[in-house]
């Protein structure tokens, strides 16, 4: 019997690459947001919230960030009644809002990046652009 299995890990590196290029990314889009990447075990391990974002954005976006993470899909794809549910089940800590995306490396779930202050779309447009360059940089790349 196995009592224990080998797992990848999120490093504070790759927090902040992902962090890094979110920030580019909404400076480009100019959209001033909250960004929060979590490990898969929902551990904050970086975050920023830009000027000019919205205070409350501080929660979605790590609401969101949370939820890719536990779930290992992209936020914002249950129907509307079930999200509901899910957040009342969780008492908030899981969300349905556009924007947080699961951070999957060599088929592993080590984390998930949320993304809070545009609209939705945006939003999610920019925690694309930090997969892009997460999953560039682990193919060997680089993080631009």
């Amino acid at each position: 019997m196995t009592l224990v299995r080998p797992a990848f890990k999120l490093t504070h590196r790759g927090a902040m690459l992902l962090l890094d290029a979110a920030i580019d990314a909404a400076e480009a889009m100019g959209v001033p947001q909250c960004i929060a990447v979590v490990d898969e075990g929902c551990n904050l391990l970086s975050f920023v919230r830009m000027d000019g974002s919205r205070v409350l954005s501080i929660e979605s976006a790590t609401r969101k960030a949370m939820t890719a993470a536990t779930t290992g899909q992209p936020t914002g794809g249950i129907a509307a009644d079930k999200a509901l549910l899910l957040a009342e089940a969780t008492s908030g800590r899981m969300t349905n809002l556009l924007g947080g995306l699961p951070l999957i490396a060599d088929g592993h779930i080590v984390g998930g990046i949320g993304v809070g202050s545009g609209t939705g779309e945006q939003d999610l447009e920019i925690a694309k652009a930090a997969i892009a360059a997460f999953e560039r940089s682990l193919r060997g790349g680089t993080s631009a």
